[in-house]
């Protein structure tokens, strides 16, 4: 698999307690093939109106929030699927907080 780019958003298994859900991806590719590893924001269609929680409309998720606070790091093999991309405008919104 091929590093995945920052500000993508895929679908990923964040395990039992988190489960699968969209994450944005935050982190530069790889340039090491041992690095297989990505940092991700999570989406949430149940925000808590915490100032870590940035909406952001996109016509492939449902309305929530990426919640900047509960960063995470994986290795690639977790991600699922691609399910689209921000553009630079809305991962600056996110970067911003």
């Amino acid at each position: 698999m091929s590093s995945p780019d920052r500000g993508e958003v895929w679908l990923v298994d964040l395990g039992y307690v988190a489960k699968v859900r969209p994450c944005l991806v935050v982190s530069i590719p790889a340039r090491m093939q041992d690095r297989a590893l990505a940092t991700l924001v999570p989406h949430t269609t149940k925000p808590r109106g915490s100032r870590f929680e940035v909406d952001v409309k996109v016509r492939f998720l449902k309305p929530g929030a990426f919640d900047v606070q509960n960063l995470v790091t994986i290795p690639h093999a977790k991600l699922l699927r691609k399910l689209g991309e921000l553009d630079s405008e809305q991962l600056s919104q996110v970067e911003d907080v």
